[in-house]
């Protein structure tokens, strides 16, 4: 029997994936799914009469994406984060998960090192061990409110670290990074020739502070990562960008032909209609969720559990007692009818916590974390369960 490549059996399933899968096709009521950020919102008209209008003429696009759209997204960087970039800078991908893929796949030999943080969203190190790199963890500690300390990341880069991953605000802590803790990390990167990945697809999504968008520190040792998916509800559209120094974007242009060879006119379409047409739907999304992780952070805490109150995104980290296996846990609470995200699927430091989506609606978030909080009353935060 053929073998599969050694790389790909590296690659470890999805733990928010298993949860996904014990209760799709599950009875509507039966389980509040709470485990999965997708955003409550329906994707706003504009852009779906855009996609539809340009499924008469769908073409081929080039790898990069349209210049129109890249041309969108130099203006849109420009009014977000203050930064000018070239068109030529920005290349077009199918989600933000494939500008972090379009990016290591750029930058990584078999054996180089990546630095992830711990707790993240798992695709970074799915995509390391696909590529026959090497993860290296660094804590975001609950104690601080999941920021990093610079000093320890930087004890953890080797002559083999090519990349040093940041995401803020961040999936799953919702935590967002101080800028001189960013500014901290980037110098240090950029010192020893190590390329700051900086995951900013939340970046309209913070409630308290400001993003400090990596790449107005650096530009010569910083990709920035967005997406669509989050900022206009359009997940499903799978489009995102990177925006890449200018001796790297070509490779990452070129590499997209044999990944992808383009994003589908369709989604392309709606992607400039989102960025070209209102944005009033964003304030309206942001301050929802807002609404909804005061909520959340209520409930919890008259519950008697004390939690890390996020910044941004729409995640909230719930912590268990201490030791509590997470998956377990996690895989419980379905038989009590809330889903949540284990710890354990975004890395070691949050292994005895859950995450919680805030993207759900108030009514499913009321029932759902009082679902939640009876069985941490009942099993003593599942050290009894």
């Amino acid at each position: 029997m053929p073998e599969l490549a050694p790389t790909a059996a590296a690659v470890q399933h999805s733990g928010i994936r298993e949860i996904v899968n014990m209760v799709i096709g599950r009875p509507a009521g039966e389980v509040v799914r709470l485990e999965i950020g997708e955003p409550g919102f329906s994707t706003p008209q504009h852009i779906v009469d855009a996609g539809a209008a340009a499924a008469a003429t769908a073409r081929y696009a080039p790898s990069a994406g349209h210049m129109a759209l890249r041309e969108a997204l130099v203006r849109r960087m420009a009014r977000v984060t203050g930064v000018d970039v070239a068109p030529e800078q920005v290349v077009v991908t199918q989600g933000g998960v494939q500008a972090c893929a379009l990016t290591m796949t750029a930058l990584l030999a078999p054996g180089d090192e990546v630095l992830v943080p711990d707790p993240a969203w798992p695709n970074y190190e799915m995509i390391v061990d696909m590529l026959g790199g090497r993860a290296v963890r660094y804590p975001l500690p609950a104690a601080t409110g999941f920021v990093p300390d610079p000093d320890d990341v930087v004890a953890r880069m080797t002559d083999r670290t090519r990349v040093l991953v940041l995401n803020s605000p961040g999936n799953p802590t919702g935590a967002v990074f101080p800028r001189d803790v960013v500014r901290a990390l980037v110098d240090a990167a950029a010192a020893r020739g190590i390329v700051v990945l900086s995951d900013e697809v939340y970046d309209e999504l913070i409630f308290e502070g400001e993003a400090a968008a990596a790449i107005t520190l650096d530009d010569e040792h910083v990709v920035a990562v967005h997406s669509f998916s989050k900022t206009y509800a359009m997940t499903g559209w799978r489009v995102g960008w990177a925006v890449a120094p200018t001796w790297l974007a070509p490779t990452m242009a070129k590499l997209q032909e044999p990944q992808l060879s383009c994003i589908p006119d369709l989604t392309s379409a709606g992607a400039l209609a989102a960025l070209e047409g209102p944005q009033d739907a964003i304030a309206v999304m942001r301050e929802a969720y807002r609404a909804r992780r005061d909520l959340c952070v209520e409930l919890i805490t008259a519950a008697g559990i004390d939690v890390a109150v996020p910044r941004g995104a729409f995640y909230l980290m719930v912590p268990l007692a201490a030791g509590v296996d997470s998956r377990l846990a996690a895989i419980d609470l379905v038989d009590h009818g809330v889903s949540v995200a284990p710890g354990t699927a975004f890395g070691d430091a949050a292994g005895d916590h859950v995450r919680i989506s805030l993207a759900s609606e108030e009514p499913d978030l009321r029932e759902g974390i009082g679902r939640l909080t009876a069985w941490y009353a009942a099993t003593e935060g599942g050290a009894r369960r």
